[in-house]
């Protein structure tokens, strides 16, 4: 493990500056669009251009990638998000901001996939496992320390957009120095999503339903603790509850998924955290109480795990070639709620009040849980001996984090194979293109031995078709024929 963690710290220290770098600009953004007197609504569309950015660089990057490799794509996405994150402090201005939004999510999903595809490369089928964990862990917990950096700066001036802007420049320095080498990259297909609802509707809603729900929380967590007149700090303190809540419990659950019927674990935690999400209400105010955080950290500690709940529970119903398809297909499923959360609960919010918002978060929590309850009248559950591994897996991350799992395993290295063929076939052409004379020598050996084969094999074709024989007929050999 420590191996593991010594050929990947630069990439791990990379995606850490990164996840600063958005940890702070979601809280920041959220906390200055209400000092310049933005609308719930507008905000919330803000936050939104996010997650629609993020959902269509997603299926953009793996393009380039193929094209100009991963170091080009990985520097360009990197300058880019800095340069937007800038831009914001230039331009105050709702319609700005919704552009620069688009671009930073666009350009953090291809910044993840760059990222977990070279993290996968450097891991072995023995560490995949563990370093997928760690990678979840600075995710979530770099995401909380980004959070609260708005306490070192005064939100209303120009000082945390240049924070950003440093933070998120910083993650190229480990990443451009790396000795990694260059994986190979061929992202997943995913399956349909009408077929990912015949094999689990419970698995399709679950991610569907988590992705809005955890939207909401990273998007528009900032502006509820601001309908609240609650101090940056107190955002601060709120947001980064709820991130570091989704690291405590990932491993518990988990290993209660795999030890008893994962519909039921998944069940009792949705409908927990739905209750939990309500005392959100009981404890809210001005000001964020040690009850408040507790709350928070409660939730998220029940809300983050869901996601990979969702995972694991469909993989349990797949056979093994359909796994890294479906998965991806999940990932995708989470995005596109993702992208209807934010927007749903600012619209809230502004008719309704902040209270909307908790409310908002429990009902779609709690409609999961009911859906599963109905699911377990209509089908039987997977016996336990025949469930897979529960897997942690952040909801913001790339289809190439399917390939970290266990289940993963077998397809990227089908992909690794195939790509080392492919490049020995290339280099093999380019070299006879380079020397003709080998081509043409290699030609005429090929064509001798053609030759000589058609020797060997002619007396007996000709002795099948044309002379007759006692020997009674094989019959391999007429189905051969």
């Amino acid at each position: 493990m420590l191996t593991a963690i010594t050929n990947s710290w630069a990439l791990l220290l990379g995606v850490a500056f990164l996840m600063l770098g958005n940890g702070l600009q979601s809280t920041v953004l959220g906390v200055r669009a209400s000092m310049e007197g933005f609308s719930t609504e507008a905000t919330g569309v803000v936050m939104t251009c996010y997650f629609v950015g993020y959902l269509v660089g997603s299926f953009v990057t793996p393009k380039a990638l193929s094209r100009v490799g991963h170091v080009r794509v990985f520097a360009a996405l990197a300058s880019l998000s800095s340069a937007s994150a800038l831009l914001h402090a230039v331009f105050i201005d709702p319609y700005a901001w919704a552009a620069m939004r688009l671009i930073t999510g666009f350009c953090f999903a291809g910044l993840y996939i760059v990222a977990e595809s070279w993290l996968n490369d450097s891991a072995t089928n023995e560490t995949r496992g563990q370093l997928l964990s760690i990678y979840m862990i600075v995710l979530y917990g770099c995401v909380a320390l980004g959070q609260l950096m708005i306490n070192i700066s005064d939100p209303g001036s120009f000082t945390p957009f240049v924070l950003m802007s440093v933070v998120v420049s910083l993650a190229l320095v480990p990443t451009a120095l790396t000795a990694a080498q260059v994986p190979a990259f061929e992202s997943p297909s995913p399956v349909s999503l009408r077929r990912v609802y015949e094999i689990s509707p419970l698995g399709f809603v679950c991610a569907f339903g988590v992705g809005v729900a955890q939207a909401q929380i990273f998007g528009i967590g900032s502006i509820y603790g601001g309908e609240l007149n609650m101090s940056p700090k107190d955002i601060s303190l709120f947001m980064g509850a709820v991130s570091i809540g989704g690291v405590i419990l990932q491993f518990p659950i988990g290993k209660a998924s795999d030890a008893f019927d994962r519909r039921i674990v998944l069940i009792v935690v949705s409908l927990l955290a739905g209750v939990v999400a309500l005392s959100l209400n009981l404890f809210s105010g001005p000001e964020a109480t040690p009850m408040f955080l507790i709350s928070a950290l409660l939730f998220g500690a029940l809300c983050m795990p869901l996601y990979s709940l969702a995972i694991a529970h469909t993989n349990d119903r797949l056979e093994a070639s359909e796994i890294v398809a479906a998965t991806s297909a999940l990932i995708v499923i989470g995005g596109v709620g993702a992208v209807i959360g934010p927007i749903t609960s600012s619209f809230l919010i502004g008719e309704f009040g902040p209270n909307s918002y908790v409310y908002s978060l429990s009902l779609t929590l709690l409609m999961i849980g009911f859906f599963g309850v109905y699911r377990m009248t209509v089908r039987e559950s997977v016996p336990i001996a025949d469930q897979g591994d529960y897997i942690g897996v952040p909801l913001e991350s790339s289809t190439m984090v399917v390939t970290m799992t266990p289940e993963g395993e077998e397809w990227y290295e089908e992909v690794i194979a195939e790509a080392e063929a492919e490049a020995e076939a290339e280099a093999e052409h380019a070299y006879v293109q380079a020397h003709p004379e080998l081509g043409l020598v290699e030609s005429e050996a090929a064509t001798a031995s053609e030759h000589h084969e058609m020797l060997e094999d002619g007396p007996g074709f000709w002795e099948d078709e044309n002379e007759e024989t006692t020997e009674p007929e094989d019959p391999k050999k007429s189905e051969s024929h």
